[in-house]
């Protein structure tokens, strides 16, 4: 199971993802292998062009699984921000800090696309599955 990110998300429909690609990950949405969070509604909502777009698009999200965001995450993302800033990477956007602590939490991956994540598995103690939706740059 995946926690989708907003990079992904806001991506899902350009021309140059991978027609097979896109069908996988409408596969994953259709069999609720693809969770929200508190940080990823937020970011999507912001993106929405008005509101009944967003309107339409929480309907959607809404049916997929949920992160809720705990204290066991709020302590995971303030340990991962202390261990990034011990390499220099402290200026990550929080939101991502989260989204990789419930991902943490709730045993998922994390599809994206955005280099932080990398930057989170590789430095911090969290745990999880960095997922690019396509191959940096191609995007």
């Amino acid at each position: 199971m995946l926690l989708i990110d907003n990079s992904a998300w806001a991506r899902l429909s350009s021309a140059r993802l991978d027609p097979i690609r896109a069908e996988t990950v409408a596969g994953w949405m259709g069999d609720l292998q693809l969770a929200t969070c508190l940080p990823f509604l937020l970011e999507a909502g912001c993106s929405a062009r008005s509101g009944v777009e967003r309107s339409a698009m929480m309907a959607d999200l809404a049916l997929l699984p949920r992160v809720e965001i705990d204290a066991e995450i709020e302590a995971g993302a303030l340990e991962a921000q202390r261990e990034l800033a011990q390499v220099g990477h402290h200026r990550l956007p929080p939101a991502d800090v989260i989204i990789a602590s419930c991902a943490h939490a709730a045993g998922m991956g994390v599809l994206h696309y955005d280099g932080d994540y990398d930057v989170l598995a590789k430095h911090t103690s969290l745990h999880f599955r960095s997922e690019w939706l396509a191959e940096p740059g191609i995007l």
